[in-house]
């Protein structure tokens, strides 16, 4: 029987191999030795490269939603614009610092979806779930477009981690104060707008 514990310990040490070496240095021998496990252990689990790309990207996206507070596939519970400002914040701040392996794994993976049709179905479709967590947040505090608003939000929010990580200001990633700065003229910028169409 597998297990989810361990399924989880590959899918982390797939998402290291991913980060230190690119999809090329994916291999489930590569797998075992990061995770510390027994040779054959990675592809009991994931039998081909697919199936273990298709592990991680579930992976990557369980985590995502965990660091957003979503549980049961609702939104988490914010009060404001200043809650949404905060949780962007911290999940920059999250995927530059701890949990930047992460970031770039994904990196990786989007620019070998637009390779290959079949991984892009599956990133999209993982992609989906938090444009919806956050077309939701942009509903609760007061969007006038919540799923135009939730693309802007999307966009500056994996912008800002590219730019921090694999971008050019990856010598000088941005502060907590530099980043709830910015984030709020966004919020500010789009929820200006419930005024300006009535």
């Amino acid at each position: 029987m597998q297990s989810p514990a361990r399924r989880d310990l590959i899918a982390d040490a797939a998402i290291t191999v991913i980060a230190g070496h690119g999809l090329r240095g994916l291999t489930h021998r590569a797998v075992d030795a990061a995770a510390g496990l027994p040779a054959g252990s990675t592809s009991y689990y994931a039998r081909t490269r697919a199936a273990l790309i298709e592990l991680v990207l579930s992976r990557l996206l369980a985590l995502d939603l965990h660091d957003a507070a979503v549980a049961d596939n609702r939104p988490p519970s914010l009060d404001g614009p200043d809650d949404v400002v905060a949780l962007g914040v911290g999940y920059v701040l999250n995927a530059i610092g701890p949990q930047r392996s992460r970031a770039l794994a994904r990196f990786e993976l989007a620019l070998e979806a637009t390779r290959r049709p079949e991984l892009r179905a599956t990133y999209d479709r993982m992609g989906a779930q938090l444009r919806e967590m956050l077309t939701a947040v942009m509903a609760g505090v007061g969007s006038a477009d919540p799923p135009r608003h939730a693309w802007a939000l999307a966009a500056w929010l994996e912008g800002a981690v590219f730019e921090a990580t694999a971008g050019a200001g990856g010598a000088n990633p941005p502060d907590a104060t530099e980043l709830t700065a910015s984030l709020g003229d966004v919020l500010r910028g789009l929820l200006a707008t419930v005024t300006a169409r009535h």
